[in-house]
């Protein structure tokens, strides 16, 4: 069955790494949901550039000839994509970028595909195009049916699940509460089995016994008792500063941090090349690179798509391809 990879924000990056991922053998049995002139635009980018092989639905994949790039438009996107300027933030990029991952949902939903691969989207973009969530994850959370998800950020080295994602710091230390951690420690368990879970304190040295905050004693530790309760391998909550170390030297297999920034920093630092974005929770697969629209490289044909690679890769994998 098809994998459906979103073409991201058309005057990103998105479009490109597709097209190289495509001529350089990774995205087998994959159809791009999105703009043919985008797709071809970026495809030109390329030393050896693949034709388009438009496609009326992610079910025409089988007569998509060899050595050409399958693209589905669905309705809603404009034409006149590709005359839009590389790496400048515009409503109709976000528009067309919200409504490529609404239809690959959908898509996967009537059982046209097995997951779906996104490539990046500009927030800002989506913001001016009206569409109200700020991100990929809540994007497709609302589209799902509203279940609990969590982002993961992952790489051969480290696992990082988060309790908060895309809200500034003020407002996400609020969002810490026992139910939040307690429901993210359940999705990371329910990810794979024999997990071992370290958990995160939200405060320097997890507070240090309450002397710099006492999250950690009062919601952090609790909910980690109540998921040990309930049979889940988690432990902590331990200093921030040190648990991503002991988990990428084989202690723990995972690691559940409190604010977005806590957790992706130290997985981004080993190199966003190798990194994939995850979203536990939903009723299929979905995967991403780790790494934004690169607005300030857009268009000069020299972005990697080596995190998009990966991306495929992980997701080929746990949707059993």
């Amino acid at each position: 069955m098809t994998l459906l990879i979103s073409m991201g924000d058309p005057v990103g990056i998105g479009p490109e790494i597709i097209a190289r991922a495509f001529v350089q053998g990774a995205a087998a049995d994959a159809v791009v949901v999105g703009g043919v002139g985008v797709m071809r635009r970026a495809m030109a980018l390329l030393q050896d550039p693949w034709p388009i092989a438009q496609l009326d639905s992610a079910r025409d994949l089988p007569s998509c000839p060899p050595r050409c790039l399958p693209v589905w438009q669905p309705e809603g996107v404009p034409a006149a994509l590709d005359q839009l300027p590389w790496g400048v933030v515009d409503a109709r990029a976000g528009q067309a970028a919200a409504r490529c991952i609404e239809a690959a949902v959908h898509a996967v939903q009537r059982g046209e595909g097995r997951a779906i691969v996104t490539a990046p989207i500009h927030k800002a973009a989506l913001a001016a195009a009206g569409v109200p969530h700020p991100g990929h994850t809540e994007m497709l959370q609302a589209l799902a049916g509203g279940m609990p998800v969590r982002m993961m950020l992952a790489n051969d080295e480290l696992r990082v699940v988060l309790v908060t994602i895309h809200q500034s710091l003020k407002s996400a230390i609020d969002a810490v509460t026992f139910d939040a951690v307690l429901g993210t420690i359940r999705i990371a368990h329910a990810s794979a089995q024999r997990l071992r879970i370290a958990v995160s304190g939200l405060n320097p040295h997890a507070g240090e016994d309450g002397l710099f905050g006492d999250e950690e004693q009062t919601i952090i530790a609790p909910a980690v008792a109540a998921a040990r309760a309930q049979g889940i391998d988690a432990h902590g909550p331990f200093a921030p500063d040190t648990v991503f170390m002991r988990a990428r030297r084989g202690e723990f297999d995972l690691v559940v941090a409190m604010t977005h920034d806590h957790g992706l920093i130290p997985v981004k630092y080993l190199g966003v090349e190798h990194g994939v974005n995850v979203t536990l929770g939903l009723p299929f697969v979905r995967t991403s690179p780790d790494h934004g629209t690169a607005f300030d490289i857009a268009g000069r044909g020299v972005a990697d798509a080596s995190s998009l690679i990966a991306a495929i890769g992980w997701a080929q994998a746990a949707a059993g391809a």
